[in-house]
């Protein structure tokens, strides 16, 4: 079963367990130790439950909005008891972990998650949080639907309408997919071999809303998690399309966290959901399955709009998003490399804003030639010739009012030759 222990500690005491068949014939969890670093996610998300709190026993649901967490929206899942605790509804459902689950729009109710899907692993505790009155912080491993071992870390916090009983729980959870033996010997072959070049690291305490190291030490780490990625933007081989955009999802969660994060981070995921474009241009049926279960449409006039709302969020800043959608427009128009982009603006002049407003001078049509109407008229044949006083000089050309007479003649009531704008219309009109 899950290790379970009130969020107001500083670690979760894991005693050590074993492997055994759950209830419905598969790989029940097994308890695991992992380091507090690797619950950044879920220390923010309990940072933001304090801050709400002002001195209340319970955060308003009114003031939780995480649909614009930027941060851990994605990971996220809200409940709403408000009809009763037996089958709380889904009242939000981030789009990282609908994804993950497999799962749509038509998912609305606790009953209707199945019963091996991650998100599952965090709804099976609702009920504690609410004999406890108090976040709960939870950890521990299992195996998905895909028969992929998975360890997963969550937090669920308790909200209220009435600031007295809760009727609502917001939960958040991070997860990754274990590989196999050999693989894992390889990887820590690597990073053995990365960390002895590396710099010695600055340790950190872990971070809570009301500390004195709350800020720096998150933005320290931050930054810190920024060098630790792969900058060249390319996914390992034979990843699937999901996994590419779960790796680009990471890089768009990055620039969404904090103010601090920096250009290169930004050139980051740019270069990465670029790549997952790639990925999705030779895997159509797969791209087509996860805007479906993103909710996202297809867009043949903007082919890199849903891509980008794939990657940074359907609640991503819409300017942005149209700015980056154009980045990958032009980095496809180029036919730039998987893995190019990156260094491609790092090089451009006027970075985003250069290569936004150059993909939208090779978008824009060429301005039509307008033939001269002048020249046009001056070959036309004459229809009929009057004689009336004009102060104009030869050859230039008048706007005559006239009045149809008997059905075949024109009685000319007016000349105007002080309106160039409207004899310039006029010429234009007679010659198109």
């Amino acid at each position: 079963m899950d290790s379970v222990s009130g969020f107001g500690s500083d670690r979760i005491d894991l005693d050590e367990s074993v492997s055994a068949p759950d209830e419905d014939g598969g790989v029940a969890d097994t308890q695991i130790e992992v380091g507090t670093d690797e619950r950044r996610m879920h220390v923010r998300a309990y940072n933001h439950w304090v801050s709400l709190l002002g001195g209340r026993p319970y955060p308003s649901i009114a003031d939780l909005d995480p649909a614009n967490i930027a941060d851990f929206g994605p990971h996220s899942v809200l409940l709403d008891f408000s009809a009763g605790i037996e089958n709380p509804a889904i009242a939000y459902l981030g789009t990282a972990l609908r994804a993950e689950c497999s799962l749509d729009s038509s998912t609305t109710h606790i009953a209707q998650v199945p019963s091996r899907s991650l998100l599952s692993r965090l709804t099976d505790h609702y009920l504690q949080i609410i004999a406890n009155r108090a976040p709960i912080g939870f950890e521990a491993e299992f195996v998905s639907t895909r028969g992929f071992n998975t360890l997963y870390r969550g937090i669920l916090m308790p909200f209220s309408s009435d600031e007295d009983s809760i009727d609502f729980i917001y939960g958040v959870i991070n997860w990754k997919e274990l590989v196999d033996a050999e693989a894992q010997a390889k990887l820590d072959a690597e990073i053995a071999a990365a960390v002895r070049t590396a710099p010695s690291a600055i340790a950190t305490a872990p971070v809570w809303a009301d500390g004195p190291s709350a800020g720096r030490d998150v933005e320290r780490r931050d930054e810190a998690d920024d060098t630790a990625l792969e900058d060249d933007g390319t996914a390992p081989a034979g990843a699937s399309l999901r996994e590419q955009l779960a790796l680009a999802q990471h890089s768009a969660s990055a620039v969404r966290a904090a103010d601090t994060r920096s250009r290169s981070t930004l050139y980051r995921a740019l270069s990465r959901a670029h790549t997952f474009a790639a990925a999705a241009d030779a895997d159509p049926e797969a791209y087509e399955t996860l805007l479906d279960m993103a909710g996202i449409a297809v867009q043949l006039r903007a082919p890199m709009t849903p891509i980008v709302k794939l990657v940074f969020g359907v609640e991503h800043d819409k300017t942005r998003l149209t700015e980056y959608a154009a980045v990958l427009a032009y980095a496809r128009r180029l036919g730039l490399a998987a893995g190019a982009l990156r260094d491609f603006l790092d090089a451009f002049e006027g970075g985003i804003k250069g290569v936004v407003k150059a993909e939208r001078l090779a978008r824009a049509p060429l301005a039509k030639v307008r033939p001269d109407p002048i020249a046009l008229l001056a070959e036309r044949p004459t229809l009929a010739s009057v004689a009336i006083e004009t102060a104009s000089s030869s050859g230039h050309y008048v706007v005559l009012l006239a009045r149809v007479r008997d059905g075949e003649m024109l009685d000319i009531v007016a000349t105007m030759t002080d309106d160039s704008a409207l004899t310039e219309r006029a010429m234009r009109c007679a010659t198109t």
